[in-house]
């Protein structure tokens, strides 16, 4: 089928009278589209309609007659004075109507617009199985979490006394080596004290004996000087 408007109103113009009563067809309400999981149906006798456009806008009422070679529809109250003033059917393009409720006396309308329905319940039974998959995934998906978090707190709890531990054990290391480094310090100390004294002592020692050494060498002067001072006097 064209785009153009130009064969597009030509093929209106020229259609059979099977394919102008499907060209008959106005949108249903948005209650109805919901329900019956369609966006336009056939206008047939019998069926409530709104009216949208033109100058009887708002009005509400039943469908009287569907003229399919004129492909235009008759309302009950939708009517037009003559020049002399008696009252005529306004007839009503399909187009500037909507179907606010269905007319389903007819068994094979009531199977075809039911179909729509069956379709929607179908649809909206996969979407709740979809909704209730997603949640469940969800709800999994949360579970794991929780599981997650619970085992990496289990896990930072064993990690915490380990730590603990290890840092006491760490700090009784650092003490330890400590108080040894103080004793073998103390140690050190004690050595160059008593290192200290010893050769005080030995220093002691040898200035006593450098002192008798010179007494005696000071003796042996004396009796030097004395022993050569004898001979002279004998003289």
């Amino acid at each position: 089928m064209s785009i153009q408007p130009r064969k597009q109103r030509k093929m209106r113009y020229n259609a059979p009278i099977h394919r102008r009563r499907k060209m008959i067809a106005s949108h249903l309400a948005e209650e109805l589209m919901l329900k019956y999981n369609k966006r336009s149906v056939t206008v047939k006798k019998g069926d409530t309609v709104k009216i949208i456009r033109g100058g009887l806008k708002g009005h509400i009422g039943k469908v009287a007659s569907v003229d399919t070679k004129k492909m235009k529809i008759t309302m009950e109250g939708a009517t037009i004075a003559k020049a002399d003033k008696s009252q005529v059917a306004r007839p009503i393009d399909p187009s500037n109507v909507i179907i606010t409720h269905l007319d389903l006396s007819d068994p094979w309308r009531s199977k075809k617009i039911g179909e729509g329905k069956i379709k929607r319940k179908r649809k909206i039974k996969e979407k709740k199985e979809e909704k209730a998959e997603g949640e469940k995934e969800k709800k999994t998906e949360e579970k794991k979490e929780v599981e997650k978090k619970v085992e990496e707190e289990k896990i930072e709890e064993k990690i915490e006394p380990e730590n603990e531990r290890k840092k006491s054990e760490k700090t009784e290391l650092k003490e330890d080596v400590k108080e040894k480094v103080e004793k073998e310090e103390e140690k050190k100390t004690v050595k160059k004290v008593k290192q200290e004294k010893s050769e005080m002592k030995d220093l002691k020692k040898t200035e006593t004996k450098i002192e008798e050494k010179r007494e005696k060498e000071k003796k042996m002067r004396e009796e030097k000087t004395e022993s050569n001072e004898e001979p002279e006097v004998k003289k």
